[in-house]
């Protein structure tokens, strides 16, 4: 092996064997926090849907903002679904009509100390980079407002949707603060430096349409009755995804976000790690048999 396919075989994780499975749950936040006690709800989908697991944000005293105990609870949530190999994609969407996350909880931020406020945005950080660290595609769906922390969050997942009259903005900027959960780094390699600077600087709000043509979402639809016409669209993308190998999926996310990082040249070397890694698998040896006998594959990502 080259130097540069060693170096790019440390930046892949390996392929772990075996399954994991959760049992659905709900999890609750700390008392001292605003909402009803399920603040996150987690959803396994079943039937034709089944390896769909959906995340939905239960907080709308508090307009689904992060507190410290949410914070928390979501980090608890995603170290079960990251080992979870029945959990083929993730939709992550708002169960409180009209928002998906309005940011930080401000009003709790405001009793917090300055070493405490550092804190926070330290831990939100790295929630979101578990978040995008997930092994299987992660959809946003925004069917509501997705403000500072929000969108950070929805920049932190693959693919977005996104309803016409849903808000979104990196608005910082108007509370003399800076996006501190990774949107200065993804908004620029998800559009451009320039137009992640302009969107930044002047904390501008986007509507769906906006914001589809300027490649933040990748679809945009009208709203329906029930309020919930983004999570119809990543649903509808979930199920197209369900068909395809899941150990090939995932190692395509992986080849794809780690070659962005790196030069090209490393970047063809990570891929060929990756690939090396769904050849032995079974589901690979099942897609050439049923391609074969003119049948649909059934994969079971080993």
């Amino acid at each position: 092996m080259s130097l540069i396919l060693r170096g790019a075989a440390r930046l892949v994780r390996p392929l772990v064997s075996g399954s994991y499975s959760c049992p659905s749950r709900h999890y609750a936040v700390e008392a001292d926090s605003v909402g009803d006690g399920n603040e996150v709800l987690v959803e396994r989908l079943e039937g034709s849907q089944k390896g769909i697991t959906v995340l939905g944000l239960n907080r709308p005293a508090a307009k689904n903002s992060f507190s410290r105990g949410m914070v928390e609870t979501f980090g608890d949530i995603l170290e079960d679904i990251k080992r979870d190999n029945g959990s083929r994609v993730v939709v992550l969407r708002s169960l409180s009509p009209g928002i998906f996350c309005a940011g930080a909880d401000l009003k709790e931020r405001k009793g917090m100390t300055t070493d405490e406020t550092g804190e926070f945005v330290t831990k939100l950080r790295s929630l979101l980079v578990s978040i995008e660290q997930l092994p299987m595609p992660v959809i946003a769906a925004l069917d509501g407002a997705a403000l500072g922390g929000g969108l950070e969050m929805a920049l932190a997942c693959d693919i977005r949707t996104a309803s016409s009259n849903a808000k979104m903005g990196l608005v910082e900027t108007r509370l003399a603060i800076i996006p501190g959960a990774g949107g200065t780094q993804r908004l620029p390699r998800i559009l451009s430096p320039a137009l992640a600077k302009e969107l930044i600087f002047t904390a501008r709000l986007l509507d769906g349409a906006e914001a589809k043509e300027l490649g933040l979402v990748n679809h945009v639809v009208q709203q329906n009755e029930t309020k919930d016409a983004a999570y119809q669209k990543a649903i509808k993308l979930a199920e197209e995804i369900l068909p395809n190998g899941p150990v090939g999926v995932r190692m395509a996310k992986l080849a794809i976000d780690k070659g962005m990082q790196v030069d090209l040249s490393t970047g063809y070397s990570i891929e060929e790690v990756c690939y090396s890694q769904v050849i032995p698998t079974k589901d690979r040896l099942e897609g050439l048999a049923a391609f074969a006998e003119k049948r649909k594959p059934v994969y079971k990502g080993e």
